[in-house]
């Protein structure tokens, strides 16, 4: 399992590199069409929207992996072991459900009504924004499952080591 997270972490950092990276050169060349040109291209709008939406739903997704998202766990560090592994336990499996039940099902859903919509100036369709919903959810499902198996054998728990759970008891 830690050898598909590597390879899963170095595969959604270099696309959130390059998805980043080509947002930048769409956004710059709108601007430079629009401003310099005095004939704005039209499909750019439509892209950076894409690739936005899919460099957030990625991105989101490896910050997970290493646990990067905002959390408040004052509390839950200043825990016994077992109630912080319970209570790990019990965030994984939300987190673990509203992937799978939002970000899968939903996104699939979504997917299927939109696929036949086109988009003006693009040789896309609006499922192919979509698409990222489903594909995220997969790969936040298993960062769930990851970090839910780790919390179980009593690792990635957050430490009571802290200054600041000390100065509070």
């Amino acid at each position: 399992m830690n050898a598909i997270k590597a390879v899963l972490d170095v595969t959604l950092k270099w696309l959130c590199v390059i998805l980043f990276s080509f947002l930048v050169l769409v956004v710059c060349w709108q601007v430079f069409s629009r401003q310099v040109l005095h004939d704005p291209a039209t499909w750019t709008t439509s892209l950076a929207q894409y690739l936005f939406v899919w460099l957030a739903l990625f991105g989101s997704a490896y910050v997970f992996s290493d646990r990067g998202h905002i959390a408040v766990d004052f509390l839950v560090r200043a825990l016994k072991i077992n109630e912080k592994r319970t209570t790990e336990v019990f965030v994984q499996v939300v987190i673990l459900l509203f992937a799978v039940f939002v970000l899968v099902y939903g996104g699939i859903r979504g997917v299927d009504l939109t696929w036949s919509q086109k988009i003006s100036g693009l040789p896309l369709n609006i499922g192919a924004m979509y698409l990222a919903l489903p594909i995220s959810g997969v790969v936040t499902a298993f960062y769930a499952i990851y970090h839910l198996v780790e919390a179980l054998h009593g690792r990635g728990l957050p430490n009571d080591n802290d200054e600041e759970i000390r100065e509070a008891i």
